[in-house]
């Protein structure tokens, strides 16, 4: 089935970045790391990789604007390239195997097409609107499941933002004892990807940014999934704070996270001395 050009583009951009990834994942002394924030990392692979998809944008679109994890907003156009090229750093710089390579693209602010590349196991999660979405050509959809009973989810614990770490506790104690698992990858972007590929039952997480969730959001859509907001608002990309399923997983999800929500933060315990 051929696809859209400009997924095309973007197909080839990760694969780009995924080379690069991938001849490094184990080459401890080839790249150097440094912390931009508590818990948040960047190696020189980052941004060498971040380059290689600019770059290869540019030269079929110039006068495309980016939002870029490591160089930030960049031009202006109806057209904007939404960037992480490699989701995962802290498992990267530990040669833990779970990366991957982001690409969304936004057109007038409406995603219009979504790549997630995983170098190391060579798949290629791929959609545009309106056009479904795939893993490695082959169609993908969300799983059917609507109980907590034996679901496997995903989920990222809240570490920069201590006044929010009680209540995201809470939901996720409601989980387990429901009887569902908890995976924790460090790579938000697959566990989207994973969530649009029926992997997943559903996923969760707050504080994230708009290039850990652009494409993957567009994924879990296209293969018949819903995102929201906890609080079920739909500015997941601004606030950070998303939750992906099935539309009866996604409901059952919000139902227990609701009091959690609402509930004042008791911080005392979080708080670090």
């Amino acid at each position: 089935m051929s696809s859209h050009p400009l997924l095309n583009i973007a197909v080839r951009a990760a694969r780009e970045a995924g080379n690069v990834i991938a001849r490094n994942i184990d080459r401890f002394d080839a790249f150097t790391v440094s912390e931009k924030a508590v818990n948040e990392f960047v190696t020189d692979i980052d941004r060498t990789a971040e380059r290689r998809i600019i770059d290869t944008i540019r030269r079929s679109h110039p006068g495309h604007a980016f939002l870029a994890e490591e160089s930030g907003a960049h031009g202006r156009s109806d057209f904007e390239w939404i960037v992480d090229p490699l989701d995962g750093t802290a498992n990267f710089i530990r040669g833990f195997p779970h990366v991957a390579v982001s690409i969304g693209l936004r057109h007038r602010g409406r995603m219009a097409h979504g790549v997630i590349f995983d170098p190391l196991r060579q798949e290629l999660f791929t959609a545009s609107r309106g056009s479904g979405a795939r893993l490695n050509e082959r169609r993908i959809r969300v799983t059917s499941k609507s109980s907590l009973k034996g679901a496997l989810l995903g989920g990222g614990f809240v570490t920069r933002e201590i006044d929010r770490i009680e209540s995201h506790l809470a939901a996720l104690r409601i989980w387990l004892s429901s009887l569902a698992q908890v995976r924790r990858t460090g790579s938000a972007a697959l566990d989207l990807a994973y969530v649009a590929a029926g992997r997943l039952d559903g996923f969760w997480e707050a504080g994230l940014n708009p290039w850990d969730l652009a494409a993957g959001v567009l994924l879990v859509q296209e293969a018949g999934g819903m995102v929201t907001e906890p609080g079920g608002g739909d500015d997941y990309l601004r606030s950070g704070d998303v939750v992906a399923a099935n539309p009866k997983m996604l409901r059952t999800m919000l139902r227990t996270m609701k009091p959690q929500l609402s509930a004042p933060a008791d911080t005392s315990a979080a708080r670090p001395r």
